[in-house]
């Protein structure tokens, strides 16, 4: 892919990447715990994190092209639509960082540059 394309951001998350990253992360936790961080991520501001940082500290696999949900946010990309930040939480017990919602946003924008950085919320 071309690491030529201007990848644009909203200023926040989208209302309902919080309830996705609800139902992410009472996969993980307990329901109070998962709602716990949920309620910090609406509050915390925006950093930012290189693609590539991101995918080295969540150890997860980079999916491909052919995943509809990562083609379909390419293709938000190349129209220059705004992406939703990524929802992060810090698992310190196991060192890594898990992405609670934007997976598929980061694995296109990491198809189109994996040093571009990305507006996130972390807890």
């Amino acid at each position: 892919m071309s690491d030529q394309v201007e990848i644009k951001w909203f200023n926040e998350p989208e209302a309902h990447n919080y309830p996705a990253a609800l139902s992410y992360l009472n996969l993980i936790y307990d329901v109070q715990t998962a709602a716990l961080y949920v309620a910090k991520l609406k509050e915390a501001p925006l950093s930012e994190f290189k693609a590539k940082d991101i995918f080295r500290a969540s150890s997860l696999s980079l999916l491909g092209v052919s995943n509809s949900h990562v083609e379909k946010d390419q293709k938000k990309i190349e129209k220059e639509h705004e992406l939703s930040p990524l929802l992060l939480v810090r698992d310190a017990n196991n060192g890594k960082v898990i992405v609670a919602d934007g997976y598929h946003r980061l694995c296109a924008v990491y198809s189109y540059d994996e040093d571009s950085v990305i507006p996130c919320k972390i807890v």
